[in-house]
């Protein structure tokens, strides 16, 4: 059997796309390459949101050069958002690779190796349009406890700063009877908690016209017995309505936690960047949230530096950070993306300027967030184990986890306590802060979980064996049927 290896960069819809290939390939014949071996097959999915996104992927390119150079049999593949922006430029660059492929025929990889293979040749094709939608394709997923679920892909907004919809292409929203029965499908294999997905999740429903769909897949994810958990990523602020934050009030399962990006707290700043928000409307969100759920953990993207800034409008954005009281933040230093608007304005600020205000940023929000947390030291949390959250957890003899609100803790076990398995839930009181996490060393029960039976069950399973992937069919793009009534289970209209 030929081995594989798939090395993901950029947002967590590249990690879910990533999920697809390693299905496709093992539903292919192929095998997961042993950890420290080298793999036969070598895929880079990749992301085109960052500057230094090109120079990462051509570097690693050319470190696999002279390893191909001693294995003949060896295939290189590149997909996602860079190769449907480089297209053909990849093999002119790195003429060692075999297959190039977009974010719209993912579904390709496996005839695509096969073709570089029998014909001796690379092989590029990318459309500019969705060939089928990625969630009917196999799927390995990475956790058998947690998991990705796409409600559409695309986006319609048009940030002067972003290339995403010219990569992705226009939003396509999924059936919701379509999405609930992945969901469900996923909850009957031992999945605990699920995170819906979408470049903009709470436009779900543009394409047929209905723009409660959003809170109402909420309400309905609600109703499935089992799922312990709902997560949504990302929201724009343009989009999120009082139905969304009633829904999430009231669904037991959907998680007291929001990931609600900012970008910049200038108005002046949010119109060059076409944010179709400004301060004001923004900062109203977080209070209808708060006022909503008042222990909900609330995180943002901030992009510092965007043509124009000046300290004016980065005063804002510190005002901003002040007065949201961010749980956490993904921080960014802008940088021009080739084929955006953004790339060609005038008033590029310099980059040490940037890299100042940047750490200005960064300083600003570790104490915001530390003053968050230590407001949960003394408090009981319910931590879903997870493998591989802690880095440090071999050395502190610690477990790791994510509370409720999405906030990572650490926790230790007394003495005598069986250890519980990734999937399980344990409760325990948070006794430190950090900026970046909690310590939780007072410890209360343990509940074992149908998560961590099925963690434990892919522990038991062969090396080589596959695990099985979601097919739910091909999606209907448009205006959904009405759903049958559901029985026990949930329904959207």
């Amino acid at each position: 059997m030929r081995t594989y290896e798939v090395r993901t960069y950029g947002c967590q819809m590249n990690v879910h796309d990533s999920e697809r290939l390693r299905g496709l390939l093992e539903d292919a014949g192929y095998v997961r390459a042993p950890e420290g071996d080298q793999a036969d097959v070598v895929v880079f999915n990749t992301c085109a949101v960052r500057e230094n996104a090109d120079n990462k992927l051509y570097g690693n390119l050319g470190h696999l050069a002279p390893v191909k150079a001693k294995n003949p049999g060896m295939q290189i593949a590149v997909g996602g958002c860079l190769a449907q922006k480089d297209k053909a430029g990849i093999t002119k660059k790195a003429p060692w690779v075999d297959v190039v492929f977009g974010t719209h025929n993912i579904g390709s990889l496996p005839v695509l190796l096969e073709r570089a293979r029998i014909q001796e040749e690379s092989q590029v094709e990318i459309l500019e349009s969705l060939d089928v939608f990625p969630s009917t394709l196999p799927t390995r997923r990475e956790s058998p406890y947690s998991a990705w679920v796409s409600v559409s892909v695309g986006c319609n907004n048009t940030c002067t700063f972003c290339i995403v919809p010219a990569l992705r292409g226009r939003e396509k929203d999924r059936r919701p009877g379509d999405v609930l029965a992945e969901v469900e499908a996923l909850v009957a294999e031992g999945v605990l908690e699920v995170t819906l997905l979408g470049q903009n999740v709470n436009s779900y429903g543009v394409e047929f016209g209905d723009r409660y769909a959003f809170s109402k897949l909420l309400r309905a994810c609600g109703t499935i017995d089992g799922l312990e958990r709902v997560r949504f990523t990302s929201p724009h602020p343009r989009d999120f309505t009082a139905d969304v934050i009633e829904a999430m009030a009231e669904t037991p399962n959907v998680m007291p936690s929001l990931h609600m990006p900012l970008q910049s707290g200038s108005d002046q700043i949010l119109k060059m960047m076409r944010r179709s928000y400004r301060r004001d409307r923004y900062l109203r969100i977080i209070d209808d949230v708060r006022a909503a759920m008042p222990d909900a953990a609330i995180t943002t993207d901030i992009i510092v530096g965007f043509p124009g800034e000046t300290e004016e409008d980065f005063q804002g954005t510190l005002d901003v950070v002040r007065q949201a009281r961010f749980a956490g933040a993904f921080t960014f230093q802008y940088s021009k993306r080739p084929g955006t608007p953004a790339e060609s304005m005038e008033d590029q600020v310099p980059r040490e300027v940037v890299q100042e205000r940047y750490e200005r940023l960064v300083a600003l929000q570790d104490d915001m967030a530390w003053d968050e947390n230590k407001k949960i030291v003394g408090q009981s949390v319910e931590v879903l184990i997870a493998e591989g959250e802690g880095r440090k957890d071999a050395a502190t003899h610690r477990l790791s986890g994510r509370a409720r609100d999405n906030r990572l803790v650490h926790f230790a076990l007394p003495d005598g306590v069986e250890k519980p398995r990734p999937g399980d839930l344990a409760t325990v009181e948070v006794t430190y802060a950090a900026p970046h996490h909690l310590v939780a060393d007072v410890f209360g029960s343990v509940r074992r979980t149908r998560a961590g039976d099925a963690w434990e069950r892919d522990q038991d399973a062969p090396a080589s064996a596959a695990a099985p992937g979601v097919m739910l069919g091909m999606p209907v793009i448009g205006k959904p049927a009405p759903l049958e009534p559901a029985t026990g289970g949930c329904q959207v209209n």
